[in-house]
């Protein structure tokens, strides 16, 4: 049996696995984690409740089933739109390679699919997004590490996160901050003509970091 999950803000469902202990590109290659990574609104509020845990736990596990793909395909027969990871990564080539399958087999569905596994220290996992980005129903969007509107060179589709001062200099807003936090009617990180979204960055912990950095910037 798959299990999804559904955050408040999305339109959608999800599958997600648990932050961190399945996002291996989330730290450096001093073994820090990255800043986008540190103010992870996965590791906080709702996230901590044990049931969310074990459905992520159990994802982990599930996933390697041989009817995985299977039962995946038909749990998301009514979906239009879907969401892969509202936490953690496709920190293994397997994994990534199931979900290209998935994907592939409901073209129904517009699938959105963001990730750090892009890095060069990556590599073999390369090819198998490269044909993501091949069908037509499916965008993965490269997430940056900066929470300061830096984006990921070369990415043909991608995302970072921006201070509130940066809105009026970035593209393609994400305003479900001034909407309670909700998607409301738009689907821009599923959008293909989109190359970059922006993503105003929220939670405490976000923005002290984005404080701290434009401080230390100004030195």
């Amino acid at each position: 049996m798959v299990k999804l999950s559904k955050a408040n803000k999305m339109p959608c469902r999800s599958w997600s696995l648990q932050a961190l202990e399945t996002c291996p590109a989330a730290r450096d290659d001093n073994g820090d984690i990255v800043p986008a990574c540190k103010g992870c609104y996965a590791l906080a509020g709702n996230y901590h409740f044990k049931n969310v845990k074990a459905s992520r736990s159990y994802n982990k596990q599930d996933w390697q089933r041989d009817d995985w793909v299977n039962d995946m395909v038909a749990e998301l027969d009514n979906d239009r739109y879907f969401r892969w990871f509202d936490s953690g990564d496709m920190y293994h080539i397997k994994l990534a390679e199931k979900i290209y399958e998935v994907c592939k087999r409901t073209p129904w569905i517009k699938h959105w699919i963001p990730t750090r596994m892009y890095k060069e220290k990556f590599k073999k996992f390369h090819a198998v997004l490269e044909k993501f980005n091949e069908l037509n129903n499916v965008i993965v969007r490269y997430s940056s590490d900066s929470i300061n509107g830096e984006i990921v060179q070369g990415a043909k589709y991608s995302s970072t996160i921006i201070t509130e001062e940066q809105i009026k200099d970035s593209q393609n807003v994400c305003y479900a901050f001034e909407n309670n936090g909700k998607c409301g009617t738009c689907r821009v990180c599923w959008d293909k003509s989109i190359s970059v979204v922006s993503y105003v960055g929220h939670g405490q912990s976000m923005k002290k970091q984005q404080r701290d950095l434009i401080k230390t910037l100004a030195i």
